[in-house]
């Protein structure tokens, strides 16, 4: 069984537990991160907990940790949970802490460390491609990380029973801005695609564009949802995913309906970035 880190303590899992009047129970406020190992390394934990850091900002959290706290604690409840599988999915999360009057912070925030053996998605994603859907939907405080997830979970509940595997946003000028818990690439021909506005500023989507850039033209820019059934391939990206090929989104089919040339290209290229940041590490 996974060991947490909870406030403070290192404890099992099952009885990893915070107060019931912690805000992050009573009214969903607090800040998360996530990322995964390679070969048992965090895979760019620094840019992580500078995102976690401005999540906490943005939605005022109060933060009274330094990167280097929550580093050494990240290294140490993984040094625990040795053994217990080859790789590990990171989840970092500072919650509002308890409140006397059930919504009002008192400066007291909670930090959450958990470990857990990864779980990565089936092979057939990559093989042969996904399916999304569209809904509509604008995250308030977009570059916020929040556990507030109800939308997401709303949203990927109507993409399961469509058969599909993620639920894709559309904002109120119709464009496509980000997943539930992804980001986006459109390829039309060799120029790759992705919005800027109104998204989360994902990791592997930057790991993404450093990549891209040396090899096609890479532009940042709104994603009218028509303009998608004229790419020639598309693609996701998440820390626990890596890059998905995207086949079809709603009833249109994208390209030619399987994981294209160029989106396997960059597959290749990230999966020998995370190798050599592995070999640098050692």
């Amino acid at each position: 069984m996974s060991i947490f880190y909870v406030d403070g303590a290192f404890v099992q899992a099952d009885e990893a537990f915070i107060p019931a009047t912690d805000l992050a129970v009573l009214r969903g406020y607090g800040a998360f991160d996530f990322l995964r190992t390679y070969q048992g390394r965090p895979f760019r934990l620094g840019q992580n907990l500078a995102r976690l850091r401005r999540s906490a900002a943005l939605i005022g959290l109060e933060y009274p940790w330094s990167d280097g706290d929550i580093a050494a604690i990240v290294y140490e409840t993984l040094r625990r949970n040795a053994g217990l599988a080859d790789e590990f999915a990171i989840r970092i999360v500072v919650t509002g802490g308890s409140s006397i009057d059930n919504i009002t912070p008192q400066g007291q925030p909670r930090l959450l460390v958990m470990v857990t053996p990864l779980q990565p998605p089936p092979a057939w994603w990559y093989e042969r491609g996904v399916k999304a859907i569209s809904v509509t939907y604008e995250r308030i405080l977009h570059a916020a990380k929040s556990i507030n997830y109800i939308p997401a979970i709303m949203a990927l509940k109507l993409a399961r029973e469509q058969g599909a595997v993620e639920a894709l946003y559309l904002n109120r000028c119709g464009c496509v801005t980000e997943g539930t818990t992804t980001n986006l690439f459109v390829f039309y021909g060799d120029r790759l695609v992705t919005p800027g506005e109104d998204v989360l500023p994902g990791i592997t989507r930057g790991v993404v564009l450093e990549l891209a850039r040396s090899h096609y033209d890479v532009v940042i820019r709104e994603l009218p949802y028509d303009e998608l059934a004229l790419a020639d391939e598309a693609f996701l990206t998440a820390a626990n995913k890596q890059i998905v090929p995207l086949v079809q989104l709603d009833d249109t089919v994208l390209g030619s309906g399987q994981p294209g040339p160029r989106t396997r290209h960059l597959m290749d290229l990230f999966q020998e970035e995370t190798r050599r940041l592995v070999e640098m590490s050692r």
